[in-house]
């Protein structure tokens, strides 16, 4: 029995890594998702069995993800072990299968996004701290001791 490899798209989040298996009109749709690896088969219009197996490159919390299939392809939003941690690929073997992509529509370099985030905090918080620094209260001697009469 051969079975063909789903062409698999995937962009990389803070929180999430989202992968999607493009195959249209798809029936016998299984998605296996474990801490370190995701096991996806189904069939596509033809009857074709294809079948993708992904060891991640690193942890990820399989109860805490999901998948969303439309008539289109099979969207899995896997939730990380550590957020905030930029995966450099999907897999944990430093090789690209020919059926793995980098999904560039979606793709941002979220990195830089923090530190200029994180920058403008530091910025903000400075200003609050020039603002709210405390100066002795003013000296109300040159007012007059009868300023009631």
């Amino acid at each position: 029995l051969f079975r063909q490899h789903a062409r698999t798209l995937w962009y990389d989040r803070p929180r999430y890594v989202f992968m999607e298996f493009c195959v249209e009109d798809s029936t016998d749709v299984h998605v296996l998702l474990e801490d370190h690896r995701i096991v996806f088969s189904c069939k596509n219009a033809d009857g074709v069995e294809l079948y993708n197996e992904i060891e991640f490159y690193a942890k990820v919390n399989s109860k805490d993800s999901q998948d969303k299939r439309s008539c289109r392809s099979i969207t899995c939003f896997v939730r990380k072990w550590k957020e905030k941690v930029a995966w450099p690929r999907l897999t944990k073997e430093d090789i690209k299968p020919v059926w793995l992509s980098v999904d560039f529509d979606n793709w941002r370099d979220w990195e830089g996004d923090e530190e200029v985030e994180l920058a403008q905090v530091e910025h903000y918080a400075e200003l609050l701290q020039k603002v709210s620094t405390k100066r002795p209260p003013p000296a109300m001697d040159d007012l007059d001791d009868d300023s009631d009469s």
